[in-house]
């Protein structure tokens, strides 16, 4: 399937994403600090290539978290269709207990490798050499960080 276009698959997460949100009032949750999700901000950043840009935004599992290497790896769809892969540190935040379809709000820094492979990482909330943001995961209620 060529770049930019739309599957079925994609559609459906992207419609249940939305139907999600509307049951919820439309209103994402606070994180820490009073963060509030900016999809806007991340679509933006992703389009003109940010790597390293704080972000915190809305997302829907899209994979099961894989343990790979002291780090909980998965993929999320954001409201915009984009799959990213996130990375969160087990040595420096706890696990987090998700699974395909769950609802998440993700605080981190946005990397963009070649390829390109797009996703986020320095989702915990003690920071480490390289991410100088503190970051987190609030799932069901959760702040994990």
């Amino acid at each position: 399937m060529r770049e930019g276009s739309t599957s079925p698959r994609r559609w459906l997460l992207c419609s249940l994403f939305g139907l999600l949100l509307a049951a919820c009032g439309g209103v994402a949750p606070e994180g820490p600090s009073g963060t509030t999700p900016d999809d806007a901000a991340l679509a933006a950043d992703i389009a003109q290539g940010r790597s390293g840009a704080e972000v915190t935004f809305d997302a829907v599992v899209a994979s099961e978290p894989a343990d790979s290497g002291g780090h909980e790896r998965f993929s999320v769809t954001v409201p915009d269709g984009h799959i990213l892969e996130v990375d969160h540190n087990n040595s420096l935040a706890p696990e987090v207990p998700v699974h395909s379809g769950d609802h998440i709000v993700i605080r981190g820094q946005l990397y963009i490798d070649p390829g390109p492979r797009v996703g986020v990482h320095c989702t915990h909330g003690h920071t480490s050499r390289g991410c100088p943001i503190p970051g987190f995961i609030q799932f069901a209620g959760t702040i994990y960080q």
